[in-house]
C-alpha cells in the first residue's frame, strides 16, 4: 500500500501482520524473483522463480498443538544452525509462533525454514506434521533455498 511520499510495510515483530509507515525517501526498494509458498494442507513447499516452479518439497510443519502460522510474510534473516541437525543454515522468516511465546530462551520463538532435526523418515516424500512451527527440509531440499535472498515473500497456506 501506499501514500503519497510514504510506504506501509510488513514488520517482523508480533503480533503476525504487523505494518508501519515509513517514509518513502528513507528506503531503497528492491525486487527479488523469488517466492516461497508453504502449503500447511499438502505439507509441501514450493519455490517460484520469476513465476516458475523451481522446487517443490515435503516439509515437515507444526503438530496441532503449535500450528505453523498462515499468512503472507518474508524472509528475515539467515542464521548460522544451532546445531547440525538444523542443516547448512536457519532461513529465520518474519513470522512468529501463536502458540510460543520464547523458544530455549531466546526471547521469541520466530518461524524458521530448517533441516529435519532428525525427522528424514516422518518427512520422507509427502510431508507430515512433526514440529512445534518451525518448517524442516531434507537437507537437501534446503540447500536449494540459499539462493533466496532476505526480503523474500514467504507465503503460509492451508489449502
Amino acid at each position: 500500500m501506499q501514500q503519497p511520499g510514504w510506504l506501509e510495510v510488513r514488520l517482523a515483530q508480533r503480533p503476525n501482520g504487523s505494518t508501519a509507515w515509513v517514509r518513502a525517501d528513507d528506503v531503497d526498494l528492491a525486487v527479488t524473483p523469488y517466492r516461497i509458498v508453504i502449503n500447511l494442507a499438502t505439507t509441501h513447499l514450493t519455490l517460484y522463480r520469476r513465476g516458475q516452479r523451481v522446487l517443490s518439497a515435503p516439509i515437515g510443519v507444526g503438530l496441532p498443538a503449535y500450528p505453523t502460522p498462515t499468512g503472507q510474510y518474508f524472509v528475515a534473516f539467515l542464521a548460522a544452525p544451532p546445531s547440525p541437525g538444523y542443516g547448512a543454515f536457519v532461513m529465520v522468516t518474519s513470522a512468529h509462533s501463536d502458540t510460543i511465546t520464547d523458544w530455549e530462551k531466546s526471547g521469541d520463538a520466530l518461524i524458521a525454514l530448517h533441516g529435519p532435526l532428525g525427522t528424514d523418515r516422518e518427512i520422507a516424500t509427502t510431508g507430515a506434521a512433526v514440529s512445534h512451527g518451525c518448517v524442516r527440509l531434507h537437507e537437501s531440499d534446503l540447500t536449494q533455498l540459499r539462493r533466496v535472498p532476505v526480503g523474500s515473500p514467504v507465503d503460509i497456506v492451508a489449502r
